[in-house]
């Protein structure tokens, strides 16, 4: 089942018909379709085949059953607290989950901010990869670039966070909000 799974998530991706399929490989739809739904084990011949069509190694169709998937559960109020340079200027940074070494190449990191009556504005943080807020409560008037949004619950924003951007203004306090940090995987070897 699991190989029939990326054999069709492969043919999907490439936008082929299970008839495009079996003319390039020299297989009956009958057989593509049975080797899709994981009611038979396709022989090496056929895998080989089917990788050729599909231009991907043969190996593509058992990365996802062979290669553990990871998942972060947090309970409510567990978060890590972390230190980052808003801390300074008194945000509440909870880390909400992390997962290293993933497939994806991707890093993500959903943390949950809070800022309260001891907080200062900080509409200068910069880093890399892009970003996307989500207020949860409280209202702030929230600076990317020479824009400002003024944000209260329910309001979101996605942005690059390459230019200055955070808190510039504290409205109505406590304020709550989500803040999904993603950014590409440094692999070994590279930048």
């Amino acid at each position: 089942m699991a190989i029939g799974h990326e054999v069709r998530a492969y043919r999907k991706r490439l936008g082929i018909t299970v008839s495009d399929l079996a003319i390039a490989t020299g297989l009956s739809v009958g057989m593509l379709s049975k080797i899709e739904n994981g009611n038979i084990s396709a022989s090496l011949t056929s895998l080989q085949s089917l990788s050729k069509a599909l231009g991907v190694p043969v190996t593509a169709f058992f990365r996802s059953f062979e290669e553990p998937r990871n998942a972060i559960f947090v309970k409510a109020g567990e978060g890590v607290n972390l230190e980052r340079r808003g801390t300074r200027a008194g945000h509440q940074y909870s880390l909400l989950g992390h997962i290293d070494n993933n497939t994806s190449g991707v890093t993500v990191e959903p943390y949950l901010i809070t800022l309260n009556t001891e907080s200062d504005v900080f509409p200068t943080f910069q880093h890399e990869g892009m970003e996307f807020l989500y207020m949860l409560e409280g209202q702030v008037t929230y600076r990317h670039g020479d824009r400002t949004f003024d944000m209260q619950a329910g309001d979101s924003l996605f942005f690059d966070a390459d230019a200055p951007h955070g808190p510039s203004i504290l409205t109505e306090l406590p304020a709550r909000y989500l803040s999904i940090i993603s950014y590409p995987t440094k692999r070994n070897g590279s930048d």
